[in-house]
């Protein structure tokens, strides 16, 4: 095989009340990763479409391809040779998973070319270190929906245990970005190191809640449950409109609405697509109202995670 092409979907992180435990993919939209083989040794970004030449073409400092060089590693796979086109189709700083998509789309492209020696939980791993590159932390919320699909719970981390949960089929996301950045360190920097015992065990009810929904296909539950009393009071204060977008989205029909990620991105789980696209309207138009353009997605859970588009 010399060429490949994959694509790694957007995703939503935290999910609430789970903050590094909790995501899932969308269906779109996504990074696209191309590698065509060359004679040379060494892997060498030729192009980044989307990024508005704000990422790094060193191979060691890109998430796509960071992520590559540490799986040939642990192959012990020596002077390989690849080109890396990368499309970046959402934003940075984006809290959809922005540096995940391009992680997961890197690596799996990249075991694909290889003759796929690693299953895709094996390949979790190392989609992690690009996580770490992008953010300074190694957390699997993103990666992980976005390469295996579904609603993803991280159990651990140290030993990593990672797991999917039944979702009801009638379950939609509306993700709205709005046309601001929030850096990720940052997002995490603000946060605080200690939690009131009050605070954590109703985190944990909420935690426990929202599995239950979810699995059982009990709506209310689902919404009951997305509340989350430590991260999301700290990070919104970094949202303009916070409060009056999620408002705006539980009053027209959502069953919850918090934080995409460390943000800017607002998600909201509703029951069926109408409802789902009558929440992100309301939703886009209290940003707007606020001089704030936005951009809306209405998406069921996306259960297949990344794709190989062409080999």
């Amino acid at each position: 095989m010399n060429s490949v092409k994959a694509f790694a979907p957007a995703t939503v992180a935290n999910v609430a009340c789970g903050f590094d435990i909790f995501g899932f993919a969308i269906e779109e939209p996504g990074d696209v990763v191309e590698l065509r083989r060359r004679d040379e040794p060494g892997i060498v970004i030729t192009d980044i479409f989307g990024d508005e030449g704000r990422l790094p073409r060193n191979a060691e400092k890109n998430a796509v391809t960071v992520v590559m060089l540490r799986l040939l590693e642990h192959l012990g796979i020596q002077d390989f040779g690849c080109e890396v086109v990368l499309h970046k189709n959402m934003p940075l700083g984006s809290g959809m998973g922005s540096s995940a998509a391009s992680s997961v789309a890197g690596v799996v492209a990249m075991n694909e070319l290889l003759g796929n020696p690693l299953t895709r939980q094996e390949l979790l791993p190392f989609a992690m270190e690009g996580e770490r590159m992008a953010s300074g932390s190694a957390h699997a919320d993103n990666v992980g929906p976005s390469l295996l699909g579904g609603f993803v719970v991280i159990r651990s981390y140290t030993p990593l245990d990672i797991f999917t949960i039944p979702v009801p089929e009638d379950l939609y996301c509306t993700l709205v970005h709005p046309d601001i950045e929030i850096n990720t360190k940052d997002a995490r920097f603000i946060l605080r190191n200690e939690v009131s015992l009050k605070n954590t065990i109703a985190q944990m009810g909420n935690v426990a809640g929202l599995v239950a929904g979810l699995m059982k296909a009990d709506y209310e539950l689902i919404g009951r449950s997305m509340v989350d009393v430590i991260i999301e009071p700290v990070r919104s204060i970094l949202i303009p409109e916070f409060n009056a977008v999620k408002q705006a989205a539980i009053s027209n029909g959502a069953l919850g609405c918090s934080i995409s990620g460390s943000g800017p991105s607002l998600f909201a789980l509703s029951r069926g697509m109408e409802s789902a696209i009558k929440a992100g309207n309301a939703m886009q138009q209290q940003f707007a109202a606020a001089g704030i353009e936005s951009s809306v997605h209405v998406s069921a859970i996306n259960k297949g995670g990344a794709v190989v588009l062409e080999k």
